[in-house]
């Protein structure tokens, strides 16, 4: 690839445009970064000449960035995060590391995910983790990640989908409300409820599987991640659907239980999304991920 040389900006000027933006104010980005105000404006100037474009426009004392400043800040932001990345990778590579780049949904990270990380590195102890926790479905060309694990269909641009696990879900009690004695899905007609914002409708086709229909659907808390759920239930706020998976060592203490033995499998599953190309790089922790996985569907 042949590089343009007269685009490429110098990497300090491009951190001392972010501090600048992040302040408003040269002279405070200056004394982040042991500059006085006269060099901050002066590269300013210089990258503002550069790009044909004005980058800030003075406002009551303060510096603002203009809507191509903004623009442009936010090609900046992703920029420096990629070098930050990559000098990690590449500091690690020199020290006879392997680096494995994972992004995975918060509460599946926290709560499957780290707690077996350790069995990998027991197997494979030259191994550094690099992980993130984005939600949505990125462009892995313009980051420094090997390998995401995504909840959905398995369907991910540039890369190829493996099956991990399905998500399967049981109705979930705790607090003062473990103390109540249900039998039947009836029994929860109109009990509390906590429902999922990114699952609106599950205890709906939960109560349809049951031959039931769920009036006032929409009644009861609503939580926007898996974790906040959790912990609502455990404060006695409700009834959840939640997989067993997530909640492995609240079961084990005895802070859940599970209100009713009846599973619900959701239309999506966990997926195992690697970039088109770079699948030799993390077999080793694909094909191990797949085998930890100890959860399956019920029948």
């Amino acid at each position: 690839m042949t590089l343009q040389r007269r685009y490429m900006p110098d990497m300090k000027t491009l951190v001392t445009f972010e501090s600048a933006a992040r302040h408003g104010n040269f002279t405070r980005a200056g004394e982040e970064l042991s500059l006085t105000q006269s060099a901050v404006s002066r590269q300013m100037r210089d990258l503002e000449e550069q790009i044909g474009k004005p980058l800030f426009e003075r406002v009551r004392g303060r510096v603002v960035t203009t809507p191509a400043g903004n623009a442009f800040l936010k090609e900046v932001h992703q920029l420096l995060r990629l070098a930050e990345t990559t000098m990690r990778h590449v500091t690690a590579g020199a020290q006879g590391e392997t680096v494995v780049s994972i992004n995975a949904l918060p509460t599946f990270a926290m709560r499957w995910l780290l707690p077996r990380i350790p069995g990998f590195l027991a197997q494979h102890p030259g191994t550094r983790f690099d992980i993130t926790t984005r939600r949505d479905v990125f462009d892995f060309q313009a980051t420094q990640c090997d390998l995401a694990i995504h909840y959905g269909q398995p369907i991910w641009p540039g890369a190829v989908c493996t099956y991990l696990c399905s998500e399967v879900v049981l109705p979930i009690v705790g607090g003062p409300l473990r103390d109540q004695r249900l039998s039947r899905a009836q029994d929860l007609i109109d009990a509390p409820k906590i429902h999922l914002t990114e699952r609106p409708g599950l205890w709906s086709e939960w109560f349809e599987e049951q031959g039931m229909e769920l009036e006032n659907a929409n009644e009861g808390h609503w939580f926007d991640q898996f974790s906040l759920t959790i912990e609502a239930v455990k404060a006695g706020l409700g009834y959840a659907l939640i997989p067993g998976y997530l909640i492995e060592a609240e079961l084990h203490r005895g802070e859940l239980k599970v209100a009713l033995d009846i599973p619900f499998s959701t239309d999506n599953a966990y997926y195992i999304a690697v970039p088109e190309g770079r699948s030799e790089q993390v077999r080793a922790f694909r094909d191990w991920l797949i085998s930890a996985v100890s959860f399956r569907p019920m029948a």
